[in-house]
């Protein structure tokens, strides 16, 4: 496993195709070097000797010890520790930890490219490919990001039918050595920092969009591929340092006559598979969203609390409240994204038909926990963000620089008028304001609550998922029971998969 230095190393010799308000910048440039500490924080973590059963594995391809972000799931305890994992990790950052998007896309793909050469009688070698590729993208502790939203253009039509073909990602050419993709894939994190890149479809596809069921992976400077990145900091600080600084990035993919050799290849024109490749990916990610966010809620409940006390009103019952809130949302996130690990399967759910054997063996967890985790906790963001603001106060939007606090003409007045609560150095208190307005009144801030509100698909995405996979017919059936009407069944559940 590589070290936090060489994932540096390695990415200033990448070739600058990255563009950032004009510019070329290379990818260890300065201002994505917050985003590359909050990644380089998954090597240091992984070399500790303490972390190691937590955060490195065993590889199932090399018998080799590996980073666990690289890891084909095994059984459940492999989907547990990556939630574990994540939660872990995510505190120590205070929020994203930017590597999840490559173990979610790695293993959704692991399982497709196995079943589309399934369904081609030996014609493909997608899996094979893909199984090479992993060998050394395990063996080298690579970054990888997933590309999968695509532009779409007009919402209101499907791929074929878009006026602009390259509104979704498609095999534009297939050539004997290889396909030619052209379109733009969006909103992708971290793929200025990454090694790799792994394509995936963003839906369900009909056969005429057959061109757009494709899936590749490529080096994140690959000829034909410019990126357009936003990078999100927080305002440098001069005087009041944080304990740690976080950041991140996003980029539109331009895919331009892009050329990917067959052995990069796993998935080309398999339409059947699409759609499933789609909604695996975003099933994977939305566990681990299951680890994430609940790692965030502990740093909102941390700073709800803090806020509480530097306003020495954290006796009082509204604030009890509100705390026991945030915990509950927290915690039953965990615990879905926990009983989605434990109920984990080869299998996937197929609407119509129920759980069904699915892929060369690897865990997948359980599609409605994986769900419901992820809504639940993804519609909080904003009442969270609200109960910070009630407990805070308006002091957050007003608290002045922090190099008024260095000038000796207003250091002292602004100590004295902005203590509060008597029991606390009244420094604590102007660090923690000038923390809690990163948060809350930063850009940044404002960024990551619509990431954490949208990351690993919208709510209503989880709505549709569970809504489709759930067995609501059982329900009806168990009430006309109860309610002594025609068709209905005492043992329903017995008869049931779940």
């Amino acid at each position: 496993m590589r070290t936090k230095q060489d994932y540096i190393n390695a990415l200033s010799k990448m070739k600058r195709n990255v563009y950032f308000d004009g510019e070329r910048i290379d990818r260890a440039d300065e201002l994505q070097m917050d985003c590359i500490n909050t990644i380089g924080t998954t090597y240091e973590e992984a070399l500790k000797p303490e972390n190691q059963g937590l955060c490195t594995a065993i590889s199932h391809l090399t018998g080799e010890r590996i980073n666990r972000f690289n890891h084909i799931h095994q059984n459940t305890d492999d989907l547990h520790k990556k939630q574990d994992m994540t939660r872990m990790l995510c505190q120590k950052v205070g929020g994203c930890i930017q590597r999840c998007m490559g173990i979610d896309s790695t293993n959704a793909i692991y399982n497709v490219s196995y079943e589309a050469d399934k369904m081609n009688n030996g014609a493909t070698q997608y899996h094979e490919n893909f199984k090479k590729w992993l060998a050394r993208f395990q063996s080298e502790d690579m970054i990888g990001c997933a590309a999968q939203t695509d532009v779409k253009g007009d919402r209101m039509l499907r791929p074929a039918d878009q006026p602009n073909p390259g509104s979704y990602v498609y095999i534009k050419e297939r050539l004997k050595d290889g396909i030619v993709v052209e379109g733009c894939k969006l909103h992708i994190s971290e793929a200025s920092v990454a090694d790799e890149v792994l394509v995936v479809p963003t839906r369900a596809l009909r056969k005429e969009d057959k061109d757009y069921a494709v899936s590749f992976a490529v080096p994140g400077d690959w000829d034909g591929l410019k990126q357009v990145v936003t990078i999100h900091n927080l305002r440098p600080r001069k005087y009041f340092k944080r304990g740690f600084v976080p950041g991140s990035t996003d980029s539109y993919m331009i895919f331009d006559n892009c050329f990917v050799p067959w052995d990069r290849v796993f998935l080309a024109g398999e339409y059947q598979h699409g759609g499933v490749l789609a909604l695996l990916f975003a099933l994977f990610h939305r566990h681990s969203y299951s680890g994430c966010k609940p790692a965030i809620g502990d740093v909102i409940l941390g700073t709800a609390a803090l806020a509480a006390e530097v306003n020495n009103v954290h006796k009082a019952p509204h604030v009890r409240e509100k705390l026991a809130e945030i915990i509950m949302t927290t915690e039953l996130g965990y615990a879905a994204g926990y009983t989605a690990s434990d109920l984990g399967k080869p299998e996937v759910y197929i609407p119509g038909i129920g759980f069904m054997p699915y892929g060369p063996g690897s865990y997948i967890p359980h599609s409605i926990y994986c769900n419901v985790g992820r809504c639940l906790t993804g519609e909080a963001v904003y009442r969270e963000a609200e109960i910070l603001c009630d407990i805070a106060g308006g002091v957050v939007a007003t608290f002045p620089h922090e190099a008024d606090f260095a000038n000796p003409e207003t250091k002292d007045l602004l100590l004295k008028y902005t203590q509060r609560n008597p029991d606390m150095p009244v420094e604590d208190q102007a660090q923690f304001w000038r923390y809690l307005g990163d948060m809350l009144c930063s850009a940044t801030g404002g960024i990551s609550s619509v990431g954490n509100y949208h990351g690993g698909g919208s709510p209503i995405m989880e709505q549709i998922a569970i809504t489709t996979q759930y067995d609501i017919e059982s329900r009806k059936k168990l009430v006309r029971h109860i309610a002594g009407m025609s068709g209905g069944d005492p043992d329903v559940f017995a008869k049931t998969k779940k």
